[in-house]
Order: structure tokens, then C-alpha cells, then sequence
């Protein structure tokens, strides 16, 4: 694995940011999150999900907003899968599925860059803080998929329940986003350790006034595995250039 963490397989260098005004992040709209989990690990049913199949409205992407990167980026993640660094919380897998606006196929390669607050609101390497915990980059696969091994994320005044994230691609940030958590999953959490110490958000998504343009849009899925670890699931769409 490349242990620079600040550039590629490639060798280009993860540019901070972007113009996003000519970028979109997108998530796959019309199979549904089960359907196109389904399209993408079957080849045959991949081979209808194309530029044809997306000319003809049989497959449709629906652009979900850029969101401010916030205040709490930090230049130099660490590639890995793991982000814990022993914090507690609920366990939770996040897998994010990045593909191609245009085509709706899966992207191998583009680096996910996410970041998000403790249990306790804290962000690791800010205001004085020089720890990593809570960051790190995975690549995708060949499903466009990538995942990282973390918690269910806290809260901290002013703002709802969240997960900062961007995408990577040739060097170039193609998306900064922020992911979301339904209500219920919210409310669960916070009814348990360490997150009973601080009680429910003072936030929830519909008074986030980050979340009211278009978050909605950027909801995860919350299920259970089989080992009943909570895993938050999103796919996303960028333009390749």
C-alpha cells in the first residue's frame, strides 16, 4: 500500500480542493441502494448499465449537493481501513460506492477521504489536538467500493449528526460532501455508552441549516451485519473531470 498519504497509486499529489461549481457529487437513483448494489456485482446486468442504457432513461443519476468541506480538514490522512484508534462508540463499517455520473458504472481507484467527530464531539489534529483518530483515505475497487472500519459518529452544538467526505480522482477533488444518519439510527445511539453522557443532538437534520440544502440527498442506509455491527452504506457519483 503507498504510504504516502497525500498522494496516489499514481504518484499525483490529493489536491486540498477544487473549483466545485463545475462539479457534481450524484448518488445512483433509480435502482434504489439494493438494486444497484445488485447491478454492480452482476456483470450481466452491468453490461445494460451503460451510456446506452443511461441515453435511453433507463438508468438515471440524480445530482446530490456539494457541502462545505468545514473547518476541521487536515492535509495528510492516513491511508487505511481502521480509523478508530481505540475511541469508543458503536462499531460501525461505512462503505461508500463511488461511480461515474455518466454512466452510472462503479469507479476503481478514486481515493475517499473521510473525516467526522468522536463520541464526545471531539475532531482529532485541531485546535491544538495532534491525533489522527476518526480520518483516513481508502481506495475503491472494482465495485467502486471502499470502506472503513470506525463509529457511529457524535455531535457537537449547532450542528446535526455527520461524516465529512471527499473524493479523489487524478489528482483532483471531484466531490466534498457530507454524509447523513436517519432520525431513529440518531436516537438509538444516543441512548447508549459513551453517548448517553451527552444526550441526544441539540441539532437533528431538519434545524441543521447545512442539512436543509439538499442533505436529504445524502442520507446513508443504516443496516445491521450478520455480527449486528451497525453499517452506514452511500453511493456517490462524480465527473471524472
Amino acid at each position: 500500500m503507498n504510504t504516502d498519504p497525500t498522494s496516489d497509486a499514481g504518484g499525483e499529489r490529493l489536491t486540498r480542493r477544487r473549483p466545485l461549481t463545475r462539479l457534481g457529487g450524484l448518488v445512483a437513483a433509480s435502482f434504489g441502494a439494493a438494486g444497484l448494489e445488485a447491478a454492480l456485482s452482476n456483470p450481466a446486468a452491468g453490461a445494460a448499465n451503460g451510456p446506452a442504457a443511461v441515453a435511453a432513461g433507463l438508468v438515471s443519476c440524480v445530482l446530490t449537493p456539494e457541502q462545505t468541506e468545514g473547518p476541521y480538514y487536515v492535509d495528510g490522512e492516513k491511508v487505511r481501513r481502521e480509523i478508530r484508534e481505540g475511541h469508543p462508540g458503536i462499531a460501525m463499517l461505512l462503505r461508500t460506492t463511488v461511480v461515474d455520473a455518466s454512466t452510472c458504472k462503479p469507479i476503481k481507484g478514486a481515493a475517499v477521504d473521510v473525516w467526522h467527530c468522536d463520541a464526545a464531539g471531539v475532531y482529532s489534529g485541531v485546535n491544538g489536538d495532534t491525533g489522527t483518530f476518526l480520518r483516513g483515505i481508502q481506495r475503491t475497487d472494482a465495485r467502486g467500493l471502499a470502506t472503513f472500519v470506525t463509529i457511529f459518529p457524535g455531535w457537537y452544538q449547532g450542528r446535526t449528526t455527520h461524516i465529512h467526505v471527499k473524493v479523489h480522482l487524478g489528482g483532483n477533488v471531484v466531490h466534498a460532501g457530507q454524509l447523513y444518519f436517519p432520525e431513529a439510527a440518531v436516537t438509538a445511539a444516543a441512548k447508549a455508552q459513551p453517548y448517553s453522557l451527552r444526550g441526544e443532538p441539540d441539532t437533528r437534520n431538519a434545524a441543521d441549516a447545512i442539512y436543509r440544502n439538499g442533505g436529504s440527498r445524502s442520507l446513508t442506509r443504516v443496516t445491521k451485519d450478520a455480527s449486528g455491527r451497525t453499517v452506514a452504506s452511500i453511493t456517490m457519483g462524480v465527473h471524472r473531470s
